[in-house]
């Protein structure tokens, strides 16, 4: 019987443990992981602080968790305080204003940036990105000495319209790319088919332009949701109040209920929570496709 010749193969030594932690994974997943405890550390700290009571709050040693969990925080500063029922609806009446005044100024703006060969279009989204650059507290003096002459402070379209300064821009930047993405020749087939030009925008370029629309909407009702320095410097009727002026109420001078802030806190939270959550999917979407997009 002939015999067997030795392989020259020789398997290879298994990688070192690190080696092996690190290709599968695990490190980033322990790093992602230590990072989004961390970040929602304040979250879980505000949620737990609102179910305590005020001599829970001060304990010594400080209690993690509520115990025993106490809800009067919410009844008290919440479901029984008319003012923050009211600023809430002001808020949510200011958030959607904003939102919706965004989008259809910003979806034809946008479109003609990226259709129409303006004379100093470049120079037009230089000019955007700027004003991405100036804080608030810049804009909300002159803004305040124009709504004065047109009597527009203290009202809703005031903080609207003040609020749409800041979103309105960054709409335009984000929506831009998705336009030059749609090809000419949809807009051409439909005319063609004897659609008019708006009939091409309205009915073939919007549609395929949903995530963007989707991402500047929900941007701008967030940003709007929780904006101080215009509903501050714009307003001092406590009827029309947005919540983030309410919850700054809770401060005093000589001492701030803890509880009740927190609770207000929360419950103004979960709106935010609740949207990005359930348009997360076209929210990314729509940022990573209008970036790579150009």
């Amino acid at each position: 019987m002939a015999a067997v010749a030795p392989s020259r193969y020789t398997r290879p030594a298994p990688p070192p443990a690190r080696a092996r932690w690190r290709r599968d994974g695990w490190g980033s997943t322990a790093i992602g992981t230590v990072l989004v405890l961390l970040y929602l550390f304040p979250v879980f700290w505000m949620v737990s602080t609102s179910l305590k009571s005020q001599a829970d709050i001060f304990a010594d040693p400080p209690k993690i968790f509520p115990s025993p969990v106490d809800f009067g925080a919410y009844r008290e500063a919440v479901i029984d305080n008319p003012a923050v029922l009211r600023a809430i609806r002001s808020s949510l009446i200011v958030s959607l204003g904003t939102m919706a005044l965004t989008v259809v100024l910003a979806a034809p703006a946008a479109y003609a940036l990226a259709r129409l060969r303006l004379r100093g279009g470049s120079l037009v989204v230089l000019l955007l990105l700027i004003t991405q650059l100036l804080p608030s507290i810049v804009i909300a003096g002159p803004l305040f000495v124009v709504f004065s002459d047109l009597g527009l402070v203290n009202s809703y379209p005031a903080l609207i319209l003040a609020d749409a300064t800041i979103t309105l821009p960054f709409a335009v930047i984000i929506l831009r790319p998705f336009f030059l993405s749609v090809p000419r020749e949809l807009e051409a087939a439909a005319q063609v088919d004897g659609s008019s030009g708006f009939g091409a925008f309205w009915g073939i370029v919007l549609p395929l332009v949903r995530p963007g629309l989707i991402t500047v909407a929900v941007f701008a009702f967030l940003f709007t949701w929780g904006e101080f320095v215009f509903a501050l410097s714009l307003n001092v009727n406590e009827d029309i109040q947005p919540i983030t002026v309410a919850l700054n109420k809770f401060i005093g001078q000589y001492g701030t209920q803890w509880n009740n802030l927190m609770a207000v806190a929360t419950t103004v939270a979960l709106p935010i929570i609740a949207v990005f959550a359930g348009l997360q999917r076209f929210v990314v979407g729509g940022l990573t496709s209008g970036a790579t997009k150009e």
